[in-house]
């Protein structure tokens, strides 16, 4: 018997909550959808219930040892991990161990990861996000005129340079971290647009707006930023590169255009190497 796969066995007995199959494995009467007979041979799929015993389902997920697919995350515990239900009386988990190292980019209630099942040191069922040599073999190469069109596609791998997302065509998406304001989580759907076909067939993806309307976007969190510090802020456009990236998300040039702007509508000036709000 092999937990997290499916497996033919016999049925022994009936009980009055469902069926005793061979080797004393419990099957719930309410997931299969006909009466069985003593000596009767049926699929079930085999998974530990929260006391250890091997319990069987007539569910099948599409999700099993070597068998992957998408499936919602239903729980985060900080620490822990994210439990996702792959179609079972029992939610799995995904191991802190296999999530970002920051738990701020772990995924979402509602957010999809695409998983297989394995087995820890101690034979209990986790489910366990593919790889990137997964996805290496498996995702669709990418044509040229995809350049400068909107993409859409779930993220599967996240970490500090970048993260990858997989579109809903198949295609493999790397965005820089220079080219978000925000890193997405794990699992989380996200908008953008292809910057760059490469020749391997994958893309390069920014989720940043296109300039001037990333540098009305830039320039309203500057102000915003000013209003929430009394109007006046410990930057300039003499500030280090990587404090205004750390602070507001965009590049020094970036940061730069959207000071400009303001400074040309009057609405801020510079002293000093801070940045003040001109009240009206």
């Amino acid at each position: 018997m092999k937990i997290g796969t499916t497996q033919t066995m016999k049925v022994m007995r009936q009980t009055e909550a469902g069926y005793i199959l061979q080797n004393d494995v419990f099957l719930p009467a309410q997931t299969i959808e006909a009466d069985l007979e003593t000596g009767q041979k049926v699929d079930v799929f085999l998974y530990h219930d929260q006391k250890g015993s091997i319990f069987a389902t007539g569910n099948h997920p599409s999700v099993q040892v070597n068998e992957y697919d998408w499936v919602e995350v239903i729980e985060v515990i900080p620490e822990l991990g994210a439990f996702v239900d792959i179609g079972i009386e029992k939610d799995i988990l995904v191991s802190s161990d296999d999530l970002p190292r920051f738990e701020s980019v772990w995924p979402a209630k509602g957010d999809m990861l695409f998983v297989t099942l394995t087995t820890d040191k101690k034979g209990r069922l986790l489910a366990e996000p593919a790889s990137e040599k997964f996805f290496a073999e498996h995702w669709e190469l990418a044509p040229e005129e995809l350049i400068n069109k909107p993409i859409s596609g779930r993220v599967y791998n996240a970490n500090k340079e970048g993260s990858a997302i997989i579109s809903e065509h198949g295609y493999r998406g790397f965005i820089h971290h220079t080219e978000r304001k925000q890193e997405p989580r794990l699992g989380e759907w996200v908008e953008g647009r292809v910057i760059q076909v490469k020749a391997d067939g994958t893309l390069n993806v920014s989720l940043r707006l296109l300039k001037q309307q990333s540098m009305q976007e830039d320039a309203d969190d500057i102000l915003k930023q000013l209003e929430q510090n009394s109007g006046v802020i410990h930057f300039s456009d003499k500030s280090d590169s990587e404090d205004i990236r750390g602070t507001f998300g965009i590049s020094k040039a970036a940061f730069k255009r959207a000071l400009g702007k303001l400074m040309k509508e009057g609405k801020i000036e510079q002293r000093n190497g801070k940045t003040y709000l001109i009240q009206p």
